[in-house]
């Protein structure tokens, strides 16, 4: 699942978007809107209600574990013909280790938090993550739906 990331595949990109969100949970509404809008002004195949699902909990998760102090953490958002890959960059370097490799229990269902990393790797085609110059990025891809299966 750490395979290759934004940067590594050919540039056959028909939109990206990258925008620095503040360190705080105010950054998850406005994920969720640019790919809500991105998804919707291109009519892109990808499910919209899953991309932003999973942006959102890559977002939070930014947000909450990242202790390197309050730096900006930045969206990129990649359309692809072949659907579209999310990515989440912050600043600090120790990887989600959850999000490849399952934990040994399962989240307790009255706990609030724990289920966002199983979310991701049970809805995405792909996820996974990677070191940056500055920390690391985390994410996932969604492949296009046929249009038939699309809701309206």
């Amino acid at each position: 699942m750490n395979g290759p990331a934004l940067h590594d595949r050919p540039s056959a990109s028909a939109a990206s978007w990258r925008i620095a969100l503040p360190h705080s949970a105010a950054a998850v509404p406005v994920a969720r809107a640019l790919v809500r809008t991105a998804l919707a002004e291109l009519e892109h195949g990808a499910d919209c209600d899953t991309a932003e699902l999973l942006t959102a909990e890559l977002v939070a998760n930014a947000v909450e574990h990242t202790v390197v102090g309050d730096s900006p953490i930045e969206l990129v958002v990649e359309l692809l013909p072949s659907g579209c890959q999310v990515e989440v960059h912050d600043p600090d370097p120790v990887p989600p280790f959850d999000l490849t490799w399952p934990g040994a229990q399962a989240p307790d269902p009255w706990q609030e938090h724990g289920r966002g990393l199983l979310l991701i790797r049970a809805l995405s085609s792909s996820c996974g993550h990677r070191p940056t110059t500055s920390g690391k990025a985390v994410w996932f891809r969604l492949p296009v739906v046929p249009r038939q299966r699309r809701s309206a």
